[in-house]
């Protein structure tokens, strides 16, 4: 068992890798991390002292001074290396750099410097240091106007407001569970290869597509135009479109937006409703759900999934892994509607009528046993 702590694990790329680890149990053992243990010494070295391994993200990326952002970030990499030489504790610590590192503003040189710091500390104590060199990052749940030019995109047109470009640069893009991949191999290599010897690494992680601006924008303005105005699921032909559609839904106002409407075309053979329009693959399944009965209580980091209710009463419960909020949608056959399931939210569907619950169900790729992307967890 691999004892991990993450610092800034409430943050975008934090809250990722800690819900990820939490996928494996009988692997890792999450020591956890509040801001607040930057103000209380004590607090920090019992942090320090618990962990063999510590992904170090603290960190301040906005700010209207950057002599701030420097001296913010590169304080909080000198109170993690005096919690750790006070107490004697050389976990094996990942730093989160970035590809500003070389460009001419503070942020990136604060990046820099925290690196080398974190790098003589660890020449220094014997023990082991990895430091990423990290291009952007994009991913459900990131913040807007800070995170990512992704996450605003997002989060602007979803909510109907109209995204401005700056400066139409080529962005060098990863996606979040890619990135988190990449610190739990490196954990995992260094723990069980060389948990005794001294290592100091740098490593540039690759990005996995690089585009610029004004052409993200472009993929975005189709997702909007698509499933907004045409009511389609669209073209998800790469891995790259499907993690950005999946980004794009989580911006959404789940609880204003759903349960969505379906046209009920009615004569006197009897009903028809369209209840997907795709411009990708996948799988569509159909179930029966007796009264009273629940099914689900999982989530998908990856997969995308629609629940169409088309004849009886249910209720759908959707919650933020991570999170207490449960959204709750009520729907009924007599009136066809669906609920989309983003990534990283646990859900169920409970039939609270009377007779046979019959639900569609479509999810975008098909099923394959060694490789489910299906965990449970109780909304």
């Amino acid at each position: 068992m691999i004892k991990i702590g993450i610092t800034g694990q409430s943050g975008f790329i934090g809250t990722h890798l800690y819900n990820t680890l939490g996928l494996f149990p009988d692997k890792f053992e999450r020591i956890p991390f509040e801001d607040a243990f930057f103000q209380q010494v004590i607090k920090l070295r019992e942090f320090v002292r618990k962990c063999d391994a510590i992904v170090h993200l603290a960190a301040m990326n906005r700010h209207n001074n950057p002599e701030i952002i420097y001296l913010t970030n590169t304080g909080l990499v000198n109170q993690l290396i005096t919690a750790c030489e006070l107490t004697h504790s050389t976990p094996h610590i990942l730093f989160s750099s970035s590809i500003q590192e070389e460009k001419d503003n503070l942020y990136g040189k604060s990046k820099k410097v925290g690196r080398l710091l974190l790098e003589q500390w660890a020449d220094k104590n014997s023990s082991q240091f990895s430091g990423f060199i990290i291009p952007n990052v994009y991913g459900p749940f990131g913040n807007p106007y800070y995170n990512s030019v992704i996450a605003t995109f997002c989060h602007q047109l979803t909510h109907k407001q109209q995204p401005k470009i700056v400066v139409d640069s080529g962005v060098k893009l990863i996606y979040v569970s890619q990135l988190v991949k990449h610190f739990i191999d490196r954990i995992e290599f260094i723990q069980t290869n060389h948990s005794n010897d001294c290592v100091i690494e740098e490593i540039t992680v690759p990005h996995t597509i690089k585009l610029k601006v004004s052409s993200l924008l472009k993929i975005l303005e189709s997702f909007k135009i698509d499933y907004f105005e045409n009511g389609e699921i669209p073209s998800l032909n790469t891995s790259f479109k499907r993690d950005l559609f999946a980004t794009f839904l989580t911006y959404i106002d789940h609880a204003d937006f759903f349960p969505f409407k379906l046209k009920l075309n009615t004569d006197d053979r009897g009903s028809f409703v369209e209840t997907m329009k795709l411009h990708s693959g996948g799988q569509v399944s159909f179930s029966t759900t007796l009264p009273s009965i629940t099914r689900g209580n999982h989530f998908h980091t990856r997969k995308l999934e629609r629940f169409a209710v088309i004849k009886g009463k249910a209720r759908i419960e959707i919650r933020r892994i991570g999170t207490d909020k449960v959204l709750s949608f009520e729907l009924d056959g007599k009136e066809p509607s669906f609920v989309d399931m983003p990534n990283w939210f646990t859900h169920n569907i409970t039939n609270i009528g009377e007779g046979e619950l019959f639900t569609i169900f479509w999810i975008n790729e098909h099923y394959d046993v060694n490789d489910p992307d299906t965990y449970f967890e109780k909304v």
